[in-house]
């Protein structure tokens, strides 16, 4: 399981007025700022108007080199998540920046509980053992010292420990992890696609031409 906060965008109103620079159309544009409920907080959002949507669904249907407006429309977010959904994600380089907590220097900071973890199909005695087993490590090398002790412990971390991280990426690389990942068999990544489609207009960005019609 994944847990997404902290959800921040920006960028519509220059992804916009960029997008109408190769047409000389700015006085078509009919969008406008205006304050909305989304993500469950008041925020302002950029209300999109009719001439302007249509724009971007027909450069967006015409192709990545056509759609360069969605590179700038900007989301920061925190995400909690299981460090093998993270080496999947690792695969969105461009166009992604990440921060993430520390294993290196923070991983013995407090004991290891079952919410570290994102356990599925896995025994339960099987987790508390292995749980059990890092804390016990954990306690010694906090009396010790012991390097060999902090290198169990790294190299014992299941891939099921959740790491958070903030990532700053946009509606291009969104767009592409939608139709690469939503049909995925793991069950993170169906949950951050529909964060993908809580994204305001994101919806109307990721429909099918036959949807449409």
């Amino acid at each position: 399981m994944i847990k997404i906060t902290n959800v921040m965008q920006a960028g519509f109103e220059p992804a916009i007025r960029g997008m109408r620079n190769s047409w000389n159309s700015w006085d078509k544009s009919d969008s406008l700022i205006g304050p909305c409920e989304w993500y469950g907080k008041a925020t302002y959002e950029y209300g999109i108007g009719p001439n302007d949507l249509a724009l971007m669904k027909k450069l967006i249907k015409a192709g990545g080199e056509h759609r360069k407006f969605m590179r700038m429309i900007v989301v920061w977010v925190d995400i909690d998540a299981p460090l093998y959904w993270w080496k999947q994600f690792d695969t969105y380089k461009i166009g992604v920046t990440v921060n993430s907590c520390s294993t290196m220097h923070t991983i013995h900071d407090k004991p290891f509980e079952a919410s570290d973890f994102s356990f599925v199909d896995v025994y339960v005695v099987d987790a508390a053992c292995t749980i059990r087993l890092l804390n016990k490590i954990r306690d010694e090398f906090i009396e010790t010292k012991n390097k060999s002790c902090w290198n169990a412990i790294i190299q014992m971390l299941p891939e099921s420990y959740n790491q958070k991280r903030t990532v700053c990426l946009n509606y291009e690389v969104l767009y592409n992890i939608y139709h690469q990942r939503s049909g995925h068999k793991l069950e993170e990544w169906h949950e951050f696609c529909q964060f993908i489609e809580s994204l305001p207009y994101m919806e109307e960005f990721l429909k099918k031409k036959e949807e449409e019609e």
